[in-house]
């Protein structure tokens, strides 16, 4: 099974044309994301935020064999917390958060740690450097550790945390070395863009070798409306790198579908 574990909605797809494009890349099931980063979305506006959320929930509506659907709040906004609740009355199943303006260890993320983890919901967060140039300070795989006095949480970090790659190993190690299986760990690692070309050979070495395809998931990352052939694309990517390091199926099947199987609790 290959779950894509991170898309981004924008709130002009057609769910018949994405789970057309699932099919056509190979892939499972997809954790889509409400939408914040185009159109009338926008992360800093606690109104939009609702209808991004709003949009989700009826998107994945009837498909969500396939479809998990990701709210997506600012802890910043005020009812950041009520509004995470009212995501998940209306059937989404997880959470994506930006660092952006806060830390993942500020009092405001904390009460939604609080809340997730009552719900005992997931959590995508942006980790590592921002491509369009906004500032990546707030993101360092370090500073995510709070999560830890919250152990009901399940939380993934993207991209590895790169440039902070070495960090981000560092923090999913703790539960590898204190005993804890992978499936209840509190950190796993989506593998998705990230690094570029130039270093993405390396990085997924050294987490191959330090967190073991436990702790590591497939994702994308790509904006709908998009083809098939774009997300197989990205699928062959992790594909050739895994060729060129010489990982084993069973590793394979555990980076391309099983760790986030075990994260979001699907079979």
């Amino acid at each position: 099974m290959i779950i894509d574990a991170h898309i981004h909605c924008s709130g002009n797809e057609k769910a018949d044309d994405v789970l057309w494009a699932l099919d056509q890349a190979g892939v499972d099931k997809a954790v889509v994301l409400a939408p914040f980063l185009s159109g009338c979305y926008s992360m800093h506006n606690g109104d939009s935020l609702r209808s991004a959320n709003r949009y989700l929930a009826r998107f994945i509506g009837g498909h969500d064999d396939r479809l998990i659907g990701f709210a997506v709040v600012n802890p910043a906004l005020d009812n950041a917390s009520i509004d995470l609740r009212d995501a998940y009355e209306l059937g989404l199943r997880g959470l994506k958060m930006v660092p952006a303006g806060w830390y993942p260890y500020d009092e405001c993320a904390l009460r939604i740690y609080e809340t997730a983890s009552e719900l005992r919901i997931p959590i995508l967060f942006h980790s590592g450097i921002f491509i369009d140039g906004k500032s990546g300070r707030y993101c360092r795989p370090v500073f995510f550790e709070a999560i830890r006095n919250y152990p009901d949480l399940r939380v993934t970090l993207a991209h590895l945390g790169w440039p902070w790659s070495d960090e981000a190993n560092a923090v999913g190690l703790i539960d590898l070395i204190n005993g804890i299986a992978p499936d209840n760990s509190q950190f796993r690692f989506d593998i998705s863009f990230g690094a570029p070309p130039a270093y993405r050979l390396e990085v997924l070495k050294k987490a191959i070798a330090v967190l073991t395809p436990g702790l590591l998931q497939f994702g994308s990352d790509v904006f709908l409306p998009c083809s098939g052939k774009l997300i197989k694309s990205r699928v062959d990517d992790v594909s050739a790198l895994l060729d060129q390091l010489n990982i084993d199926q069973k590793s394979r099947q555990r980076i391309m579908g099983g760790t986030a199987a075990a994260w979001l609790g699907v079979k």
